[in-house]
C-alpha cells in the first residue's frame, strides 16, 4: 500500500524556520519524482519545489527560491523541505506528491502557519 505521510508543520514566527518531512512507503523513492505543493485558503494549489527521480535535480518556485531546500534520503525513504526566512505568505497546507507517470500519489498535508 502506497503512503506519503507528511510531518513537521506548525506555527512559526516570521523569519523562522521549519523542516517538513515526507515519509514514503509502498514504492521505491528513487524511482519517483517528488514535489512539495502548498495550498493557502482561497487559493489554488501551487508547486513549491521538486526533486527528480534519476539524478536528484531540484527546482523551485520563484517565491521560495533561496529560502527553501528540497532533499531526499533514500535510505530513510524520506523527502525533506527545509524552509527558512518564513513569512506570512508561506502560510498554507503543504502536501507531498510523488509521480512515476502515470502513477501519482498525494499525502494528506501538514499545516504551516507563519504569524507573530
Amino acid at each position: 500500500q502506497v503512503q506519503l505521510v507528511e510531518s513537521g508543520g506548525g506555527l512559526v514566527q516570521p523569519g523562522g524556520s521549519l523542516r517538513l518531512s515526507c515519509v514514503v512507503s509502498g514504492f521505491t523513492l528513487r524511482n519517483y519524482a517528488i514535489a512539495w505543493f502548498r495550498q493557502a485558503p482561497g487559493k489554488e494549489r501551487e508547486g513549491v519545489a521538486c526533486i527528480s527521480s534519476a539524478d536528484g535535480y531540484t527546482s523551485y518556485a520563484d517565491s521560495v527560491k533561496s529560502r527553501f531546500t528540497i532533499s531526499r534520503d533514500t535510505a530513510k525513504n524520506t523527502v525533506y523541505l527545509q524552509m527558512n526566512s518564513l513569512n506570512p505568505d508561506d502560510t498554507a497546507v503543504y502536501y507531498c506528491y510523488a509521480q512515476d507517470w502515470p502513477r501519482e500519489y498525494w499525502g494528506q498535508g501538514t499545516q504551516v502557519t507563519v504569524s507573530s
